[in-house]
């Protein structure tokens, strides 16, 4: 019986060695509840600055009533949503380093790097997109793109850390093509999006794995 045991502790062992050497290991569920945290601040600032909860226009109708060159409204949610990529990325990179440090594992290893690569390349295609959208004044469909190509994003990173973030992805995607039809409710479902699911994510990840 003890010798049994001692087997099977070893191939738990050689799993994850294997495990550790194939997939990066240092996400953080508390970066992802911040990150939430983050967007719902970014999203809250964007309906006061709009005035969302007062006016009678939709989001849709009131950033697409002036060109972008003299639209005030589409410069403040460009640069709104500039804020909240640049805080969450940092948070990311923070909590990442601090898990890998916790965990004994290396910070920037072969793994990591290629899950950074297939994450990028779709968030760069998007900001690009994004911003095409922007000088072409379709500023509505900011929101349900960068939903999208986040969406994409993360379902190409699943193959090099946790499983879990392919669900995300699939959400967000979902949310991003009902965004792309239902154009005047964009803001409540980015926030939905990059907030309220990053949240939950984030808490889930913690009690599945941290705790």
């Amino acid at each position: 019986m003890d010798k049994q045991q001692a087997q099977l502790d070893e191939l738990k062992e050689i799993r994850s060695l294997m495990e550790h050497s194939s997939r990066f290991l240092s996400l953080s569920g508390i970066a992802g509840v911040y990150a939430g945290i983050t967007a719902l601040a970014g999203i809250t600032s964007a309906y006061v600055y709009l005035d969302l909860w007062n006016n009678n226009l939709s989001y849709y109708e009131l950033i697409n009533y002036s060109k972008v060159s003299n639209n005030k409204y589409g410069n403040f949610l460009f640069a709104d949503s500039l804020i909240v990529l640049s805080v969450s990325i940092l948070i990311g990179v923070f909590f990442s380093i601090k898990k890998a440090k916790k965990i004994g594992l290396a910070k920037w290893d072969a793994t990591a790097k290629r899950m950074f690569i297939n994450m990028a390349i779709p968030l760069v295609a998007g900001g690009i997109y994004a911003i095409i959208l922007f000088y072409q004044d379709n500023i509505a469909l900011i929101a349900p793109s960068t939903l999208i190509f986040y969406g994409m994003a993360l379902l190409n990173a699943s193959k090099y850390t946790i499983n879990d973030i392919r669900y995300l992805g699939m959400i967000e995607i979902v949310l991003g093509l009902t965004a792309s039809v239902f154009v005047e409710y964009g803001l409540v479902l980015w926030g939905l999006g990059f907030g309220v699911f990053h949240i939950i994510y984030g808490l889930s990840i913690y009690f599945k794995y941290e705790r």
